[in-house]
C-alpha cells in the first residue's frame, strides 16, 4: 500500500473507483482527520493541509496533538 508522509505523519492512500478519488486518514491520532484527491498532486496537498489543520486545531483547543509515527524503536 502507498502511503504519505509528513511532518512525520502518516496516511496510507486508497482509492475509490466510484468516485474516482484518492482518500485516507492520519494514521495513528484518536481524531478521525480525513482528506481527498481527484489527483495524486491535489492528494498530496490534501494531506499537508490535513496536518497543518490538525496541529493548528490542538493548539486552539490547548491540548496536545498525538505524536506522529517514529522510526525509532524503544528498548
Amino acid at each position: 500500500m502507498d502511503t504519505l508522509n509528513y511532518k512525520r505523519y502518516i496516511a496510507e492512500i486508497e482509492f475509490d473507483l466510484e468516485e474516482n478519488i484518492y482518500f485516507s486518514n492520519i494514521v495513528g491520532v484518536r481524531d478521525t482527520v480525513g482528506f481527498h484527491g481527484e489527483s495524486v498532486t491535489e492528494l498530496k496537498e490534501a494531506f499537508q493541509d490535513a496536518v497543518d489543520f490538525y496541529l493548528d486545531s490542538c493548539e486552539k483547543a490547548g491540548r496536545e496533538p498525538n505524536k506522529p509515527f517514529s522510526d525509532e524503536f524503544v528498548d
